[in-house]
C-alpha cells in the first residue's frame, strides 16, 4: 500500500496480490475529511493505521462493489461515521458478501453495514459536492464533482480506455452515456478508483467515449452481415482472458458486444 498527494487529495494505492502474483490495483482517496471508497476487506489490517492516523468525517462510495465497500463495515463500527451510497446499493451494502466465490478470494468477505441514500449534493468541510449518477458499470455508481474547483472522482467509470471484457451486469451504451455527462461538466483531471491520478482525464474518458462509439457501429455492422453475438466476439476480442474462466463467464468479451446489441 502507497500513500502521497496528488493537487489536495490523499491518495491510497493497494496492489492486490494473489499467490505472489499482482493481480488488480485498486484505490481510495480522502479530501477535506470525505474518505471516497474503502477499498477491499483484504487490505483491511493495512487500512486501519491509516483510518486511525486520520480524521474522517464520512465515507461516500462510488459504488457497492466490495473492492470499493470492503472496509466499510470496520469503519462504522470503530470509527461510527455515516457512510452514504446511491439508494440502488443500500440493500446491497447491508447483505454479508452478496457476490460470487471467486471474487470473495480475490477482494475478500466483506461484511454488511448500513448505509445513508446519497442526495443531489453531499458536503464536506470546505467543500461541496455534485453527485452525479454514472450508472454503466453498476446501477448504483455515481461520481463526484466540486465544480468550484474542478476535482472529480469516477470511481470505475474510466479505468482504462479500451476495456476488453466486462461483467455481464454492465451496459456499454449505459457507460457511454454517463460518459458523455461528465463531458458536460468543466474538470480536467480526475481520480480514477483503478488508474488513480490520471492528469488529462477529460481528454481520456473522450479517447474512451470515441473508442466505445466506434466499437459500437462496428458491432452493429457485423451483427447487420448475420454475425451472432458470438461470432461478433471471436472477430473483435479473439484472445481468451483468464478472468473469463476464473470468474465463469460473470466477465466475458460476450458482454462488451452483447450488451450493445440489447440497445438496438
Amino acid at each position: 500500500m502507497q500513500i502521497y498527494e496528488k493537487e489536495d487529495v490523499t491518495c491510497v494505492e493497494m496492489d492486490i496480490v494473489l499467490g505472489g502474483q499482482k493481480i488488480n490495483t485498486v484505490y481510495a482517496f480522502l479530501v477535506d475529511g470525505m474518505l471516497i471508497d474503502t477499498g477491499p476487506k483484504h487490505m483491511e489490517a493495512e487500512l486501519i493505521p491509516f483510518y486511525e492516523a486520520h480524521a474522517i468525517d464520512f465515507v461516500t462510495l462510488t459504488h457497492s462493489h466490495e473492492d470499493h465497500s470492503g472496509t466499510a463495515s470496520w469503519m462504522q463500527e470503530n470509527r461510527d461515521v455515516p457512510i452514504y451510497v446511491h439508494p440502488k446499493g443500500i440493500d446491497i451494502c447491508a447483505r454479508d458478501w452478496p457476490y460470487p466465490k471467486y471474487r470473495q478470494m480475490t477482494w475478500g468477505k466483506r461484511e454488511g453495514f448500513k448505509a445513508t441514500p446519497l442526495e443531489d449534493t453531499i458536503q464536506s468541510r470546505n467543500r461541496e459536492w455534485k453527485v452525479i449518477d454514472t450508472p454503466g458499470h453498476a446501477d448504483d455508481h455515481v461520481a463526484l464533482l466540486d465544480e468550484e474547483n474542478g476535482t472529480l472522482f469516477s470511481g470505475d467509470l474510466f479505468v482504462g480506455p479500451k476495456p476488453k471484457v466486462i461483467m455481464s451486469s454492465e451496459s456499454i451504451p449505459q457507460t457511454m452515456d454517463s460518459i458523455r455527462t461528465l463531458l458536460s461538466y468543466d474538470f480536467d483531471s480526475i481520480f480514477c478508483c483503478h488508474a488513480g491520478y490520471v492528469e488529462d482525464g477529460k481528454g481520456m474518458l473522450k479517447q474512451k467515449l470515441d473508442h466505445l462509439e466506434s466499437l459500437s457501429q462496428e458491432v452493429s455492422d457485423l451483427h447487420n452481415e448475420g454475425l451472432t453475438v458470438e461470432e461478433i466476439r471471436d472477430k473483435l476480442y479473439p484472445k481468451k482472458y483468464p478472468i473469463i474462466n476464473v470468474s465463469g463467464g460473470e466477465w466475458d468479451s460476450l458482454h462488451i458486444v452483447s450488451s450493445i446489441l440489447e440497445n438496438e
